[in-house]
């Protein structure tokens, strides 16, 4: 067993146990966006980071990939941790507008407007469909292609696959594809109408009755005055 402190807490956890793995099972939200149970940690998204370390040696880890140690002590939302993810959403946001999953998790950590040119690249190299197509599927049908910059999902040399089934997994776990928003003005990017817990057309009396029963609400797609 490995014996460390998580946000003060006094926990042991087993050998190779990830420190997302430990926060989780203590009951410390951590966000994540690349991480999936089922398919190898990757670290592309960095939204789970932590804070290791005290003082001026405290450092950001991706707490998905870094194992827990012996005597390490961990934050999982100190305002250095909180302002890194704040920072990683915003960016994402610029990249991929449209996608519910991204607005949802900008409106959680109160984000409220979008500082950052919108580019709509729609993929931000989560690296989620890649792994469910080799470890879940079996198929390695896509992969990644060139580096930095140029760096991009496909088939190899843009050929049509041969062992790719059409069995939709890499679009059913792609945060860019799961679902999307009309809404999509730098204004209007953040609207956050999906993560009210109460129904918003009737809360704002916009309307007399619900006008959906859907899980999540499709409110961001009423029009707001």
């Amino acid at each position: 067993m490995v014996n460390l402190v998580i946000n003060g807490l006094h926990v042991s956890v087993e050998r190779g146990t990830t420190l997302l793995e430990a926060a989780k099972f203590l009951g410390f939200p951590i966000p994540t966006l690349c991480h999936i149970d089922g398919l190898s940690p990757y670290g592309a998204c960095r939204l789970c980071v932590v804070e290791i370390g005290e003082d001026s040696n405290a450092k950001l880890v991706s707490s998905c990939t870094y194992p827990a140690e012996e005597g390490l002590k961990v934050r999982t939302a100190s305002s250095r941790v909180l302002r890194a993810r704040k920072m990683i959403l915003e960016l994402l946001l610029a990249s991929c507008p449209q996608s519910k999953v991204i607005q949802d998790l900008a409106s959680a950590h109160g984000i409220r407007q979008q500082r950052f040119k919108q580019e709509h690249d729609d993929c931000i190299l989560c690296g989620l469909c890649v792994r469910m197509c080799e470890e879940q599927m079996m198929a390695k049908a896509i992969g990644f292609r060139n580096r930095g910059q140029k760096r991009t999902i496909g088939t190899p040399f843009d050929i049509k696959s041969e062992v790719c089934r059409l069995c939709g997994g890499c679009m059913y776990v792609c945060p860019a594809c799961q679902l999307r928003c009309t809404y999509n003005e730098p204004e209007k990017a953040i609207c956050g109408g999906c993560a009210n817990l109460t129904p918003p057309c009737v809360e704002k009396e916009q309307f007399d009755d619900m006008m959906c029963y859907m899980d999540p609400c499709v409110a961001c797609e009423i029009k707001k005055d």
